[in-house]
């Protein structure tokens, strides 16, 4: 039985607000920092390499814009000095049975940005929108 790799096109997001379909999500990144160090006594001329702090890519997530529909700006303008509403935010990449595949767990996520979509009077397009998210920890794990 031969086995393929996932399409990434079904998938699901709980982001604490309305259960609208997003359209793309990107920034799924974790990364650990170099720190470079050289000791002045070392006969060696070249630096020590090893792990520094992790670090994570904000979380990008798009869709299409809907009459009424103002859940990214409210969430946004909740935003005081010193003080948000941080959610813990779930993406999922679901099979063709729909169930999870892929889990990637955001914690504490907060927005920092919203781009809304770009007019154009020729334009067919669907109108989208984007909101981006600073957050504090990403874990990935296979399944629900």
């Amino acid at each position: 039985m031969a086995t393929y790799p996932l399409p990434k096109f079904h998938f699901l997001v709980d982001w604490g607000g309305t259960k609208i379909g997003f359209t793309e999500v990107s920034g799924l990144n974790i990364e650990n920092k170099l720190i470079e160090y050289r000791d002045g006594a070392s006969p060696e001329y070249s630096k020590i390499k090893m792990p520094g702090m992790r670090e994570f890519s904000n979380i990008t997530l798009k869709r299409g814009v809907f009459a009424g529909d103002n859940e990214f700006y409210a969430w946004l303008n909740s935003i005081s000095l010193n003080t948000v509403e941080r959610r813990d935010v779930t993406i999922k990449l679901l099979n063709e049975n729909h169930d999870p595949v892929v889990t990637w767990k955001i914690k504490n996520a907060f927005p920092v940005k919203i781009q809304s979509t770009d007019l154009k009077a020729d334009g067919s397009e669907v109108a989208i929108e984007q909101l981006d998210l600073a957050h504090e920890g990403l874990t990935i794990q296979n399944g629900d």
